[in-house]
């Protein structure tokens, strides 16, 4: 599932976040950090997540989000269907369906300390720091008090 945060720092700077998280392990799979909303941001996601786990991907591996702008754009579905992946988007006006992703945010904001950052170059810094430590060592409740990809290594590769 993917979605972008506004991330508020010092002195009027704002940095956006989207994430695509897996639904099953919670880990975050990809992420990009940006001064601007640009529908640049969404593809730059998608080409992360195909350098990093692109043939660790499913073949029927898909993206779930909103129906933003950035989600709709012919850009986006070229994007999705030139790596095979396929697209699914919440039902116009159910915030609910998204839940998981708004969580994880939530969370972020919360326990990430960004609000001193000034520019895109801390706050990449801040962020790279808080996925590396929500992935592999904060605990989650709905997986066994493990960390993501603890939980991914312990409970899901021995299933295959």
């Amino acid at each position: 599932m993917t979605d972008i945060t506004y991330l508020p720092g010092a002195n009027g700077f704002i940095g956006y976040l989207p994430t695509i998280k897996n639904g099953a392990t919670k880990e975050i799979l990809a992420y990009y950090v940006s001064d601007n909303l640009k529908i640049d941001i969404s593809l730059n996601t998608i080409d992360q997540l195909m350098h990093t786990h692109g043939r660790a991907l499913h073949e029927e591996a898909f993206v779930h989000s909103d129906q933003g702008v950035h989600y709709t754009s012919p850009r986006f579905h070229k994007k999705l269907a030139a790596n095979n992946l396929g697209q699914s988007m919440l039902r116009r006006g159910n915030c609910w369906d998204n839940a998981p992703q708004e969580s994880f945010f939530g969370h972020l904001k919360d326990d990430m300390n960004y609000h001193h950052c000034k520019n895109i170059h801390e706050l990449r810094a801040v962020v790279d720091d808080y996925i590396d430590y929500y992935n592999h060592e904060r605990g989650q409740w709905n997986l066994k008090k493990l960390p993501p990809v603890s939980y991914k290594e312990q409970y899901l590769l021995d299933v295959s």
